[in-house]
């Protein structure tokens, strides 16, 4: 009998009998009528076509078949219960993690990836806080505080590790460049541009469509801008649906790249480099707790295998 197809309450209900001797105190202890034990034994009869139980006027006796089957189910009752303890131990005593990163970063970026993670950790709790906040990064008893930066270093009063560096590239749906091809970058200007507004905590310019088109031969050229944003999420979400192009980094257009999604027009020419980072900023001192160390080093790889595939490693 397949696993799936096992009646479990039968099963509990002819164990709980089995012990007792009778399915009056059987039924006390499972919170039932003496008269739900009896079907639920006589289901389990049923399916497996033996009696487990001589009846008699005076009530019931387990026989020989349902001895022995009770000792198996018994032991198997008991075997679950004891893992779900130890589930139950383990989330209590599980290392706590807050990790703080950029809403795109943490959205396009690190929320795909985790889900290759938390299958495979079951000591660490992580939970997600989208913003750029600058608290310092703590090491504490039963978890950490770390971040995930996006901006330019160096980064006092802590560590930093470089995961991957920056760049912008015009991307835009199929469906745009159906309705009219985009080969040199003066094509742009007869399409709506999208540009994300972002405004860094460290006062930095960030280039947009006026230094693309500086860096891509048409100097001092009057930018239509159509929309601007201030989240990359909305931009991109236009994007998609086909009303126009935007400039993105490898962080929050690699997945849609790769679904095809977005397209890049130009392919990998007309880059500009951005004078961010992406950085995973931890405490100046001390170590992390091992399930949290474990997550680093996770993060690191996936961060490695990501410049690898974008061709950053240079």
């Amino acid at each position: 009998m397949k696993i799936e197809r096992l009646p479990l309450n039968a099963l509990r209900a002819f164990a709980e009998a089995a012990r007792a001797g009778n399915f009056k105190t059987a039924a006390s202890r499972l919170g039932v009528t003496p008269g739900a034990v009896s079907r639920q034994v006589k289901q389990l009869e049923d399916r497996l076509g033996i009696a487990l139980f001589e009846r008699h006027a005076n009530g019931v006796r387990v026989n020989e078949a349902g001895r022995l089957l009770a000792e198996d189910v018994s032991a198997g009752l008991a075997r679950i219960a004891s893992g779900v303890q130890a589930a139950n131990e383990r989330a209590r005593s599980a290392i706590r993690l807050t990790l703080s990163a950029p809403p795109s970063a943490a959205q396009f970026w690190l929320l795909p990836r985790l889900a290759g993670f938390e299958p495979h950790e079951t000591q660490i709790e992580i939970s997600l806080d989208a913003d750029q906040d600058l608290t310092a990064p703590t090491w504490h008893a039963g978890g950490a505080r770390i971040a995930l930066r996006y901006g330019r270093g160096p980064w006092p009063g802590v560590r930093a590790i470089r995961l991957f560096e920056d760049e912008l590239f015009p991307v835009c749906a199929p469906t745009l460049l159906e309705r009219a091809p985009i080969n040199t970058p003066a094509d742009l200007l007869a399409h709506p541009l999208l540009e994300v507004v972002w405004q860094s905590r460290q006062n930095i310019a960030f280039p947009g469509w006026s230094e693309w088109f500086d860096a891509a031969g048409l100097n001092g050229v009057e930018v239509p801008i159509q929309r601007r944003f201030s989240l990359y999420g909305m931009a991109l979400d236009q994007t998609i649906a086909g009303r126009g192009v935007m400039l993105a980094n490898p962080a929050v257009a690699a997945d849609r790249l790769a679904s095809g999604v977005l397209v890049r027009p130009f392919g990998h020419r007309y880059v500009i480099d951005s004078p961010f980072t992406y950085d995973l900023i931890l405490p100046a001192t001390g170590n992390a707790p091992p399930a949290v160390q474990r997550f680093i080093d996770w993060l690191v790889e996936e961060a490695e295998r990501f410049r690898r595939e974008f061709g950053q490693d240079r």
